[in-house]
């Protein structure tokens, strides 16, 4: 195993570790489900939201059916990313995939425990009297987020990119 691959694994152990972590601690020890909205800045809430859909909570279904073909699409894509991570040439690349597949599988873990994604983080602004939200997100989401921005650098401004034709 490579030092490279073997970053892209520690991160997603760590993407994984911190997303349970902070999901399991949020609905069993701070009872987000029972406190509702909690108010952590002007600009930030911590709420619970169950995803049953996709990205976005695009698909939405209570299907057993719906989640079940979500739960094979996502394994399929870990394994892809897998294989991609193992051929990876660049540490940057290989954590981003890390990071990616890390986040998918503690996605993966609500809908297979709980039937959804369990969300939490909301960011909001208010302006001229309205609030917009953003979408409520989880540390997986962050971590999916963050990786496919470390395979955009590697992609356009990585040693492998610069080197390009």
């Amino acid at each position: 195993m490579t030092p490279a691959v073997r970053s892209g694994i520690i991160a997603a152990i760590a993407a994984l570790i911190a997303d349970q972590a902070s999901k399991l601690w949020l609905l069993f020890a701070f009872d987000i489900g029972r406190r509702g909205a909690v108010s952590v800045t002007p600009f930030f809430d911590l709420v619970l939201a169950w995803n049953t859909g996709i990205s976005y909570g695009w698909f939405q279904t209570e299907s057993p059916t719906a989640a079940a073909i979500l739960l094979a699409i996502k394994a399929v894509a870990v394994v892809l990313l897998a294989v991609w991570m193992a051929r990876s040439h660049t540490r940057t690349a290989t954590i981003g995939l890390g990071l990616i597949i890390g986040g998918a599988i503690g996605n993966a873990i609500d809908r297979f425990a709980y039937g959804a994604v369990v969300d939490f983080a909301l960011f909001h602004v208010q302006i001229a009297g309205k609030t917009y939200n953003w979408y409520v997100f989880n540390l997986a989401d962050v971590a999916i987020v963050v990786g496919v921005i470390a395979l955009l650098y590697d992609s356009f401004l990585g040693t492998s990119a610069a080197k390009a034709p």
